[in-house]
């Protein structure tokens, strides 16, 4: 499953825009980001390319007197193709957000989250095609919580959850049988060879939950966001946090067009990557633990409702 595809601002709404308007608002907004490289007879070299990008989001929330609550859906898609290449699947994320809170002082909430993470469509791997690595609900992410949220403005908040339910789902049991994204692989028979259909496909953990949230607008058309949620399971390695730290430049052209700059940082302890080959004697199946990390540089259209 690619990870944590850094989009425009308003597709993935890593911060809620400024709004202190009471009662419901509802919205949302389409991007369509399109590259392309030809290239004939091109002495230094290269590849020919096509991308296209496809990213969404629908809003509604409610604003009153002590109490808020918010519903949010992103979506992001995105297709390439490399010279004589098939076409392929370069992002594919789906995100659902419920939150609600309470005031109880001024600044500070009882709060709770519901976070759902998961993809659309198979992924395979880039030389064997028939090899899967991930597919819609396998993995899918599941973050219930519930805490205390600090928000001095409309610009930074802070939620502490001391319960946190942390739940991976791996629907198709073959990578369950394989033990991807932490779940518990299948267990082996006399012979040593795995058990088909014993392995778990859903792995639940109980601990705490740092979700902060920080917007600013550092000058004329140029907005600054970043999300930054932390997670220490109770009972298995609690001092291994995993980590998940996103980054947003976004530029606005005009009514139509931005631009947006993003990284994303990415850790957790439970999930084994693949590794360089030369990492572990050449192996190409080598994998292990590592920080996966996302780059961004993106130009699109854009239109608000």
């Amino acid at each position: 499953m690619p990870n944590r595809a850094p989009v425009p601002q308003e597709a993935y709404k890593i911060s809620a825009e400024v709004d202190t308007a009471q009662g419901w608002q509802r919205g949302g907004a389409g991007t369509l980001n399109f590259s392309q490289v030809s290239l004939s007879n091109w002495a230094p070299g290269g590849q020919s390319s096509l991308s296209l990008l496809g990213l969404g989001n629908l809003y509604a929330h409610y604003r009153g007197d002590k109490h808020a609550f918010d519903l949010a859906g992103n979506l992001v898609y995105g297709l390439l193709k490399a010279g004589k290449a098939r076409v392929r699947k370069n992002d594919d994320r789906l995100e659902l957000n419920a939150r609600y809170a309470r005031s109880f002082a001024p600044k500070w909430s009882y709060a709770t989250q519901l976070n759902l993470k998961t993809q659309l469509t198979p992924t395979t791997d880039a030389i064997r095609t028939d090899s899967l690595l991930s597919k819609f609900f396998a993995p899918a992410y599941i973050l219930a919580s519930v805490g205390f949220e600090y928000k001095p403005d409309e610009n930074f908040s802070l939620f502490l959850s001391p319960v946190t339910g942390k739940f991976t789902v791996v629907a198709d049991q073959r990578l369950a049988d394989a033990g991807a994204f932490g779940v518990k692989a299948a267990r082996r028979g006399p012979d040593g060879r795995p058990v088909t259909g014993t392995g778990e496909r859903l792995r639940e953990e109980l601990g705490a939950y740092l979700n902060a949230r920080y917007r600013r607008p550092l000058m004329a058309n140029i907005t600054y966001q970043t999300r930054l949620e932390l997670f220490s399971n109770y009972f298995h390695n609690p001092q291994n946090i995993d980590v998940n730290w996103e980054n947003l430049l976004d530029f606005k052209v005009n009514k139509f067009f931005s631009a947006s700059l993003a990284a994303t940082l990415v850790y957790d302890d439970d999930i084994l990557v693949p590794l360089n080959v030369d990492e572990q004697n050449g192996d190409p199946l080598a994998r292990g633990r590592r920080i996966q990390f996302k780059e961004t540089l993106g130009i699109g259209l854009t239109y608000k409702f």
